[in-house]
């Protein structure tokens, strides 16, 4: 017998009228405010979340860390008791926003649009989440997998509290839907993401007066120059390559040979195989300067997040979404994020399945109303037809 509540248009039916309390739920969660390093604020956004979350048949656990605010990890049985499946939804919870932003950058509705801080990235996604999973219930769709609903307190300052959680979830899930936010005004899900990475090149001179005897030095601000104009030459942008110079020091007074110099690059690669190439050029980095020595540090840390990990997902995605005679569309992203890290370990990811809008990151954040209900509905379609 076939259940017409579960279908994709009776879930989107359902959920359109529940635009007033998500714009509510979204209200709490943006009032509390949650700053990636202030362990206080975001500990209080994630009891105020969890307690949001507390209201529908899940569990709701709080990891707590030491120096980073609780992660969420909430969890839907399955209801089919032999099924070992899992799904995850994943997402962050975290901003980029100081405590008392709020003041000079309030939530609010107006003129179709929500604004606040994290409102699109990525707090509506969590939002959406919810209510996807009310429309869930709702239709009395039977879920023949476990869904693991995660969200992590540090996404935007490199995830290290909570890295090793979303690859242990992921390693157990047949699928990745990731609730960051969408690409570009038309709402574009994100089937490619570049990998990125941070390096730091050192160079080691000789110290010596730049009067008296300047021969006896080696310039290690002149060497780094020179390693910047040959690291340059490495950007290949059609391709997705790209090695950004960020931060340079160097040297202690002008009338001192500085005997080090550093420069630290921000590396950007959509191909893993293009990962691991500017990994091993940065490592075979020879000096130009008789006398000078070169260090390299770090590396890639999030590998590239493939197109053909994501097609199939994608290819359902888009005709769920048709069933609700709503176009989507696909596009690539220069960043990173937690989809990155699940995608490595071979896990079909689909990212971007969040609020729809623009400027993360900026004052002027916001997302847009109509397809609060409508990205909701395309998730609760994903859950239950996967």
């Amino acid at each position: 017998m076939i259940n017409h509540n579960a279908e994709p248009k009776s879930l989107l039916a359902w959920l359109s009228p529940q635009t007033p309390k998500m714009l509510r739920a979204l209200g709490e969660f943006v009032r509390a405010e949650s700053p990636s390093t202030d362990k206080s604020a975001a500990d209080a956004c994630a009891r105020v979340i969890a307690a949001e979350w507390r209201k529908r048949d899940v569990r709701v656990e709080l990891l707590e860390q030491k120096h980073r605010g609780a992660h969420l990890r909430i969890t839907r049985a399955s209801d089919d008791a032999k099924s070992r499946g899992q799904i995850l939804v994943l997402g962050h919870y975290d901003t980029v926003y100081a405590r008392g932003t709020l003041a000079r950058m309030p939530f609010q509705v107006r003129a179709g649009r929500v604004f606040g801080p994290g409102v699109f990235d990525m707090k509506g996604g969590i939002v959406q989440a919810l209510f996807a999973l009310d429309a869930i219930a709702d239709s009395r769709a039977r879920l023949s997998d476990r869904i693991v609903f995660l969200w992590t307190s540090d996404e935007e300052i490199g995830s290290e509290s909570s890295r090793n959680l979303i690859e242990s979830e992921a390693k157990r899930s047949d699928a990745v839907f990731v609730l960051e936010p969408s690409l570009g005004p038309k709402g574009l899900l994100k089937t490619a993401r570049k990998g990125v990475g941070e390096a730091e090149l050192i160079v080691h001179g000789r110290a010596s007066h730049a009067g008296l005897a300047p021969e006896k030095g080696v310039n290690a601000i002149h060497e780094l120059a020179l390693q910047l104009t040959r690291l340059k030459n490495w950007n290949d942008l059609p391709r997705g390559i790209s090695i950004n110079a960020g931060l340079i020091a160097g040297g202690t007074r002008t009338n001192v040979i500085p005997d080090r110099a550093r420069a630290i690059l921000d590396l950007r690669a959509l191909r893993r195989e293009d990962m691991r190439s500017v990994e091993q050029r940065l490592r075979a980095l020879h000096a130009i300067l008789p006398g000078a020595k070169l260090e390299v540090r770090g590396g890639f840390n999030r590998a590239p997040l493939e197109r053909e990990q994501s097609a199939d997902l994608f290819r359902l995605a888009k005709a769920l979404a048709s069933r609700m005679k709503i176009k989507i569309g696909e596009g690539t992203a220069g960043g990173g994020s937690d989809g990155n890290l699940t995608a490595a370990l071979g896990v079909p990811t689909l990212d971007g399945l969040g609020a729809v809008g623009d400027g993360a990151h900026s004052r002027n954040e916001f997302i847009v109303v109509r397809a609060l209900p409508q990205r909701a509905a395309l998730l609760a379609a994903l859950l239950i037809h996967s």
